[in-house]
């Protein structure tokens, strides 16, 4: 567990310093993403993009424990 911190402690340390050039991705913006926008109220639901980020979390993490 404390193997398994560190690593997400550095991976987000790691995002944080490329940051600029991981803005540009276009996560957030696939499609599938829900956003209703209107007078009053605004809902952004990522759908598309919470699918993507669940299956590399998975893939990741089957990874490390082989």
């Amino acid at each position: 567990m404390q193997r398994s911190l560190i690593v997400l402690g550095l991976l987000i340390a790691l995002v944080g310093v490329a940051w600029p050039w991981v803005s540009k991705l276009p996560i957030g913006r696939l499609p599938g993403d829900f956003m209703i926008d209107r007078p009053g109220f605004k809902l952004f639901f990522p759908l598309t993009t919470m699918v993507i980020v669940s299956i590399v979390i998975s893939v990741i993490l089957m990874i490390f424990r082989k």
